[in-house]
């Protein structure tokens, strides 16, 4: 009778002590936070020209993309011309180190793009026209 109850008091007892997974997942949870980079997309896809100079760029950056009809979008959002110095700049004082890399239709007007990059050389940012590279 006691050998009875001394096993039932033991599968009562016996539980998953979830406390260590946690801990594990806790930490893996704040290791992606920390190593992931943002990207700020521009948010509509673009047809870019061709260039047989094109060089790949690895730095993480802010995308802004002309389209076809010389809208121009930052973070998926249409923006207006004289909006984007102020948008690059308060994307500046969150993160100081930023690059701009502008995504131009090969439809859109050559002065859209040369008016997008004035805008950003008065917010004194580095940027990059994005091409294709010459055998795609």
């Amino acid at each position: 009778m006691r050998q009875r109850l001394n096993l039932s008091q033991q599968q009562e007892d016996a539980e998953i002590n979830m406390t260590p997974m946690l801990d594990v997942v806790f930490i893996m949870l704040i290791f992606f936070i920390v190593s992931t980079s943002f990207v700020r997309e521009s948010g509509i896809d673009v047809n870019r020209p061709s260039a047989d100079s094109a060089d790949s760029q690895s730095k993480t950056a802010v995308l802004v993309a002309i389209s076809a009809d010389d809208e121009i979008w930052l973070d998926r959002k249409p923006l207006d011309l004289r909006m984007v110095r102020p948008a690059i700049e308060r994307l500046r004082s969150e993160q100081a180190e930023i690059n701009v890399v502008v995504q131009a239709d090969e439809k859109s007007s050559t002065g859209q793009l040369v008016s997008v990059i004035d805008q950003l050389r008065l917010a004194k940012v580095q940027y990059t026209v994005a091409t294709k590279a010459g055998g795609e």
